[in-house]
């Protein structure tokens, strides 16, 4: 029934975009459909993509990404290492707040202080950059020093997501970021709720902030004052459509210009369309399983009572043998994915070259349960998403499956991302699948974050929710993250990513391809991080 009422959209769509073939030159109006919501306008709060998409529109930081990943220059111009710890960063000269008052090193420092100070932060998903500064200094209007408590390789990426916000927001007083926790200042900083309402929304990016509403649409306004190229769109509205038909539906109804992550399904039908164009990029997106590897009782594992299996690595190891990862990707996901041999795609710093995709073997799982002493299995809760990542709900469903073909007796919850990540952030789940997306082209970043243990004052571990820990995976990673030499630090990566592999705290799955389809007369060219920027959409 589906697949018949996709086809008469698409077929409506398609006599709709032949009578539009005299209409005059597309509009300076782009509205985009989301395929996921935005938690909040504050750009301090929660690293997800939707909220990343917004926090590009409205503001820069030092640095940023290129669509490639690459990092490119942003309110700094130029940057040069002084030594293993010391970073000068030289800034954008003429560059406006949308108030219109003139941006300077003092606006540097007063993020970083709120980015440490922002008490709706979820799971340290910025905070953890700037505790591993020591001083963050001004020596003038136009420079920027940053020293780090030890080297950290990866500073010029790190920066793309810390947002820079005007210093008037923040206390007044003198500036001090090594002074305390609040650097010197005293009084109330910018709450999530100010930027909500767009008047602590002030950024340097190329549209303002006109309305956001949580779970509606978010209104953005062009900012003529923009130091770089004027995006050709005056206004955009971003509205989230979590569910893939009814961002479909409204693209072809005309309700949308450009939509993400349609449904894999129709992306045949949609290419033969002329009233439409699709686009796909290949994205450093990890689905992955992750296991409670800590706690005993564990929740939502045999009833929350008795031993936790998942402690151990066998156990860990047969729930990813029973996957068989090539048929997801062809029957799950229609091709719009590639198969995980490690955290990373292959070729990107730090992972094990020619590494096959993980294997699918269900013998071996369920001789590997027995020899763990769960010859008959056990049982457990699945948790996921099923609004968030592509097909989420279908893939859940069939990993369950597999997981009931060696014996694991699995019920599974599927529940909204913003009911799921908030009970994640909280460890109440004992098997979850999540995704995540590198800022980085090396594995650096998923090791320190989700495996390494919780160590808050570094930074490490901030969404390691299993509470896996291993002192000799420890080590290498620390070893890694102090390690400026790209080639050294690649071979460290590499041993922290086989004792991952072997040990299986986190289950890959498969990366995503990200997709995108618009109305004629609107054009994307794709990301590898999956966010939706408008200004890189063109008019034909």
């Amino acid at each position: 029934m589906r697949r018949h009422l996709v086809s008469a959209l698409i077929a409506a769509s398609a006599a709709w975009a032949t009578s539009m073939a005299a209409a005059p030159a597309v509009a300076q109006n782009l509205r985009i459909a989301m395929a996921g919501e935005t938690t909040s306008a504050d750009p301090h709060q929660y690293g997800l993509t939707p909220n990343t998409t917004l926090r590009g529109h409205l503001f820069n930081g030092l640095t940023e990404t290129a669509p490639d990943l690459s990092v490119v220059p942003g309110l700094a111009t130029r940057w040069e290492r002084e030594s293993d710890t010391s970073w000068l960063f030289h800034l954008r000269p003429g560059v406006a707040f949308h108030d219109g008052s003139a941006f300077t090193a003092e606006d540097v420092v007063a993020s970083f202080c709120r980015i440490r100070n922002n008490e709706g932060e979820v799971t340290q998903s910025f905070s953890r950059y700037v505790r591993g500064f020591e001083r963050v200094e001004a020596p003038d209007a136009m420079t920027v020093r940053i020293v780090t408590r030890s080297p950290a390789p990866l500073l010029p990426s790190d920066l793309t997501n810390l947002a820079i916000i005007p210093r008037r927001l923040v206390p007044a007083g003198t500036l001090d970021f090594q002074a305390n926790q609040q650097c010197g200042l005293q009084g109330a900083w910018p709450t999530a709720q100010q930027f909500n309402d767009s008047s602590a929304a002030i950024g340097t990016g190329p549209y303002r902030l006109l309305s956001y509403t949580r779970g509606g649409p978010v209104e953005l306004a062009r900012f003529d004052g923009y130091w770089g190229e004027k995006p050709h769109w005056a206004t955009v509205r971003l509205t989230p459509v979590t569910a893939a038909g009814p961002r479909l539906a409204g693209l072809l109804a005309g309700d949308h210009d450009l939509i993400e992550a349609p449904n894999t399904a129709d992306l045949a039908r949609l290419r033969q369309n002329a009233g439409l164009h699709v686009a796909a990029s290949p994205t450093t997106r990890l689905i992955f399983l992750q296991f409670d590897a800590a706690r005993s009782p564990s929740p939502f594992v045999q009833g929350g009572t008795g031993p936790n299996p998942l402690r151990d690595a066998r156990v860990r190891q047969a729930l990813s043998l029973a996957i068989d990862r090539k048929a997801l990707t062809s029957r799950v996901m229609d091709e719009v994915a590639v198969p995980a041999a490690q955290f990373l795609p292959d070729g990107m710093a730090g992972t094990i070259p020619g590494l096959p995709v993980l294997p699918y073997d269900p013998a071996r799982a369920r001789a590997l349960l027995a020899e763990a002493g769960f010859p008959q299995g056990f049982s457990l809760t699945f948790h996921a998403t099923n609004n968030r990542y592509v097909n989420d709900a279908r893939l859940a469903q069939a990993i369950a499956q597999y997981w009931q073909r060696i014996g694991v007796k699995v019920e599974l919850e599927t529940v909204p991302s913003a009911t799921f990540f908030t009970r994640r952030a909280r460890r109440e789940f004992s098997v979850a699948m999540g995704g995540w997306s590198a800022d980085a082209a090396e594995t650096l970043l998923f090791l320190q974050l989700w495996l390494a243990s919780t160590d808050p004052a570094r930074g490490f571990g901030s969404s390691n929710y299993g509470g896996w820990s291993d002192p000799d995976f420890d080590r290498t990673v620390q070893e890694a993250a102090s390690t400026m030499d790209p080639a050294a630090r690649a071979t460290l990566l590499q041993a922290a990513g086989r004792m991952a592999i072997e040990r299986m705290p986190v289950a890959p799955i498969h990366f995503e391809s990200a997709t995108w389809a618009s109305r004629r007369g609107f054009r994307y060219p794709g990301r590898v991080d999956q966010t939706t920027m408008a200004a890189e959409v063109t008019a034909e």
